[in-house]
């Protein structure tokens, strides 16, 4: 089943007058449920773009976008609203955590726009902060934390309304090679062990190899879709 479907997507921009910026010409691409996919290239491809569209962020000048077997231009805004934060989980390369507040209090966040009973919050964060390992920081302040720490705490957010999609945008970018090794592994088995649908977003091409396939913009437009034959591991080894 496929929960992403891109087809024929364009998206330009223009600043009033007569100049027009195409970000993205002509994108059609699926990602299937439990599927780790990477989208990767330099400045300017193209990423953040579609990104933005993926995560209902933007609309597409041209093209279709279903999300769940639906048109997404078929959603009120407060149903795209609600699919934001029910159904999807956001990881940033700027964290966007809440400084002087606990661990679990951050973690809790999407749960007080959600239709979930309050009564389940501390529980269901607790669980999300103990599947990224941090249980022994979970009253710290993040301002308190290190940077993979904090960037785990944004994983155990993304994780905590158990959304379909979980999309990390250069998720390593403001990380040194261990809390990037640390990060990259916790995604990997959030894929592997629980079947979680990842779409990472990178300019990296080790971090792109750790999923199961790559999409490479370039220009705006899909250069190549390819499985990764030999996937990387945290550890740097390679397996088949």
């Amino acid at each position: 089943m496929n929960v992403i479907e891109v087809e024929h997507v364009s998206k330009t921009y223009s600043d009033g007058g007569e100049t027009t910026t195409v970000a993205l010409r002509d994108v059609s691409f699926n990602v299937r449920e439990g599927e780790f996919l990477a989208i990767m290239g330099p400045s300017g491809s193209g990423k953040s773009t579609l990104l933005h569209l993926l995560g209902l962020l933007d609309i597409s000048t041209a093209g279709q976008y279903r999300f769940d077997g639906k048109n997404v231009e078929m959603y009120s805004r407060d149903e795209q609203a609600y699919i934001r934060n029910a159904k999807m989980g956001f990881v940033f390369q700027a964290f966007n955590l809440l400084p002087r507040t606990t661990v679990l209090e951050n973690v809790k966040l999407p749960l007080a726009y959600s239709q979930v009973p309050e009564a389940k919050w501390n529980t269901m964060a607790r669980q999300a902060v103990e599947a990224v390992g941090l249980g022994h920081r979970e009253q710290h302040q993040t301002s308190e934390l290190s940077g993979g720490e904090r960037q785990r705490v944004a994983i155990a957010r993304a994780l905590v309304n158990n959304p379909q999609v979980i999309f990390a945008d250069e998720p390593t970018g403001n990380l040194d090679s261990k809390s990037g090794k640390q990060v990259m592994s916790i995604i990997q088995k959030l894929n592997e062990e629980q079947g979680r649908t990842i779409v990472l977003i990178t300019h990296e091409t080790a971090t792109a190899e750790h999923a199961e396939r790559v999409i490479r913009l370039k220009d705006g437009v899909i250069e190549r879709d390819e499985k990764v034959l030999h996937r990387l591991r945290p550890d740097d080894e390679y397996v088949k």
